[in-house]
C-alpha cells in the first residue's frame, strides 16, 4: 500500500473530486509552456495517458483550440482501487495566436506524453530590406 503526508495534494484531490472530471463542456485545464525557438513559436500541453486519437487540435481565425480526453483504464474482476489520483475526463486550452503568425503551417507532434505544436512566423512578420528611391538612384536601408 502507498502511504503520503503531503497535505495540498489531498486538497487537490478533494478539490477535483467535488468538481468531478472535466466535460466536453466545462473541461480541465491543461498544463502548457509557450517560447519562441528561432522563426517560430513552441506550444508544449502536457498529456500524459492520453492516446493520440483522443487529441483534437483546431485553429479559427487567431483562436486556437486543443481538447484531450484521458479515459479510464479497464480493470478486470477483483481488482480493488487502493489510491486515484490521476485525473480522468477532458482537458482543454486555448490560446489566442497572433496574427504574425502563420497558421496555415503548424506542425503538431506527440511524444512520451507530451503534445508540442511548432508555429511558424509568417513571412510578413520577418524583418526586411526597404530600398529608398532618391531621383533615379535607390539606397537600401537595412532595418
Amino acid at each position: 500500500m502507498l502511504m503520503r503526508t503531503d497535505p495540498f495534494r489531498e486538497l487537490d484531490r478533494m478539490a477535483q473530486q467535488l468538481m468531478g472530471p472535466g466535460t466536453w463542456s466545462k473541461p480541465s485545464v491543461m498544463p502548457m509552456d509557450a517560447y519562441r525557438e528561432g522563426d517560430q513559436y513552441v506550444v508544449a500541453f502536457d498529456l500524459p495517458g492520453v492516446t493520440p486519437d483522443a487529441i483534437d487540435i483546431d485553429v479559427e481565425r487567431n483562436m486556437l483550440t486543443v481538447k484531450a480526453e484521458r479515459r479510464p483504464v479497464a480493470k478486470g474482476d477483483g481488482v480493488k482501487v487502493e489510491l486515484s489520483e490521476r485525473p480522468l475526463g477532458v482537458f482543454s486550452r486555448q490560446i489566442v495566436l497572433a496574427d504574425t503568425l502563420d497558421t496555415e503551417h503548424i506542425q503538431a507532434d506527440y511524444d512520451a506524453g507530451v503534445l508540442t505544436l511548432r508555429i511558424p512566423i509568417a513571412e510578413r512578420a520577418k524583418p526586411r530590406k526597404i530600398s529608398i528611391g532618391v531621383g533615379s538612384a535607390h539606397k537600401e536601408i537595412s532595418g
